[in-house]
């Protein structure tokens, strides 16, 4: 089977999720990649090395910032001049619109989150979830070529192997009067990326409801709600530091603005699957879980012992998460050396 991987980066550095989307073309056949960008030619060499048969480099000014109409049509002219039987994206907010966009111009399907799949001749049958994740479905597309979305961190990411070579094939980008262009960038807060972490360590509403905490006078009930949740966050942050974690936060959470939406693992924020996820205060709304139940250690610390977090945990912990976690940082500095 013919495979085209669409290489997902931000100015050169590739998302993890793209070569785990290589390494699921691997076990298929052959491997092309599309990278699309400016000045971008060194990450041609890096996904020789993770497995990539055949590189389409589009270098072009014209790609040096993410617009989806110049990416999409790009892509949409190479995929049915060179007819691959299947296209890969990992999802993200990029992949997911490019291969939106791709399946309209190429006339077929997509099927989007993918956790596992399975091939039968050139026929793919994929595994995702639907209804919040409670259930699992099968299914088909019965067009060519095959697209689909790779859920991140749902298939290993293949060795990388210095020096290896392949076919490096430049390709024009598609010239077109396109109404979007990029004024700017700003930087987003630091860390560790949610989508990329090993472990994340996540607060809910719980956060802000510790007793011996006195907000400063003057403050309105909601801002010393707010006062209390951020008091709450440097906890988890603190817990999330000393593991190396990244960051995240339930929907409620956000909607209370007690941390920024960056931050939120659910339905309507990021789906997650790190080996470890620690959840501090969450309940366990659908919305939720919907977001991080791929995980494959979920433990959870929550005063309500009928939360429902705990019924998706693997362990849970019914206390006091204001004289827990504090408990739990120190001894995992003490552990790491920190």
């Amino acid at each position: 089977m013919n495979t085209l991987v669409f290489i997902d980066h931000f100015k050169g550095n590739a998302l993890p999720a793209s070569w785990e989307a290589v390494g699921v073309g691997k076990t298929l056949g052959n491997v092309t990649a599309l990278i699309c960008g400016s000045g971008v030619e060194a990450l041609a060499k890096t996904a020789f090395e993770f497995g990539v048969d055949e590189v389409l480099l589009a270098d072009d000014p014209a790609l040096a910032d993410y617009r989806a109409e110049a990416f999409a049509a790009t892509l949409s002219k190479l995929a049915a001049e060179r007819t691959p039987d299947l296209l890969l994206f990992p999802t993200t907010t990029r992949g997911r619109e490019l291969a939106g966009m791709a399946a309209i111009d190429l006339k077929t399907g997509v099927m989007v989150d993918v956790t596992a799949l399975e091939a039968a001749g050139d026929k793919i049958t994929v595994t995702r979830p639907i209804y919040a994740g409670k259930l699992l479905t099968k299914e088909t597309c019965s067009a060519k070529p095959q697209i689909i979305t790779l859920r991140g961190r749902a298939f290993p990411k293949p060795p990388q192997q210095a020096g290896k070579s392949g076919t490096l094939t430049k390709v024009p980008a598609t010239a077109g009067d396109f109404p979007t262009k990029v004024e700017g960038y700003t930087t987003s807060e630091s860390g560790v990326s949610l989508a990329d972490a090993n472990v994340i360590v996540s607060g809910g509403r719980g956060v802000s409801n510790n007793p011996a905490l006195t907000p400063p006078a003057g403050l309105d009930e909601k801002a010393a709600e707010i006062w209390r949740a951020q008091q709450g966050f440097a906890l988890v942050k603190g817990l999330a530091e000393s593991l190396g974690a990244a960051v995240g936060a339930s929907r409620a959470a956000v909607d209370g603005g007690y941390i920024s939406y960056a931050h939120q693992v659910g339905q309507t924020g990021k789906v997650v699957s790190p080996d470890v996820y620690i959840a501090l205060g969450i309940s366990g709304a659908i919305q939720h879980l919907a977001g991080m139940r791929t995980s494959k250690v979920i433990v959870a610390i929550n005063k309500d012992p009928e939360a429902p977090i705990f019924k998706l945990a693997r362990y849970g912990v019914v206390g006091d998460l204001f004289q827990l976690v504090p408990a739990l940082t120190a001894a995992f500095k003490k552990k790491m050396g920190k």
